[in-house]
């Protein structure tokens, strides 16, 4: 999950879905999470996407925003040191200036998470690649939504038992089945328009 919808709306939403537990993680901050957190009346992980020298790095199970344009090596120290975890979101995506892409193998052991599945990625082997990546070196694999608008939140989800911490997170998500659907072009229309108008208003 990742937007500028309101909190409420976003809660309403997974309450008609019957998702009971999401990770919210918006670019640069984890203000929302941690707010939605408070308000929710299901799990939240408080998550963020971290813009680093190399690419994008999720941490989750976070207390704090963790600053961007550090190096991943710091990134991940400063996730650690929450006692978060490391995921890396839509790591082979072509499209995406912020996929790690090569430079993961530098990371490679510190990951504990592989996005597998992403709602916004168009490419099919983008998402066989990651899930080849994830098998070949034993790590947990996860799906995103990449909800920037609220109709988009459930596109992806992992069913998996649940959990109290995150081993137990960890451990259900090696256990659960990934589903998905793609979101369409017109939802990555309206929230790059949401971006442009935010920069110019």
């Amino acid at each position: 999950m990742d937007c500028q919808t309101p909190l409420d709306m976003i809660i309403d939403r997974c309450v008609e879905l019957g998702i009971n537990c999401i990770a919210v993680s918006d670019h640069g901050t984890a203000e929302g999470a941690l707010k939605m957190q408070t308000m929710a009346p299901f799990t939240v992980i408080v998550a963020e996407e971290i813009l680093t020298h190399d690419g994008e790095i999720m941490g989750m199970f976070l207390k704090e925003t963790i600053p961007s344009h550090l190096s991943p090596e710091e990134t991940i120290d400063r996730i650690r040191a929450q006692g978060g975890l490391v995921c890396i979101p839509h790591p082979f995506d072509p499209f995406r200036g912020s996929a790690f892409g090569s430079h993961i193998d530098g990371i490679i052991d510190h990951i504990d998470v592989i996005e597998v599945y992403n709602s916004r990625s168009p490419l099919k082997r983008s998402s066989q690649k990651a899930r080849q990546f994830a098998e070949k070196h034993g790590f947990a694999r996860s799906a995103g939504s990449d909800a920037h608008t609220v109709h988009e939140i459930g596109n992806a989800y992992v069913q998996m038992p649940e959990f109290s911490d995150k081993e137990g997170f960890l451990r259900a998500l090696n256990q659960g089945t990934i589903h998905g659907r793609k979101s369409s072009l017109f939802r990555h229309f309206n929230s790059t328009w949401a971006k442009i108008k935010n920069h110019t208003g």
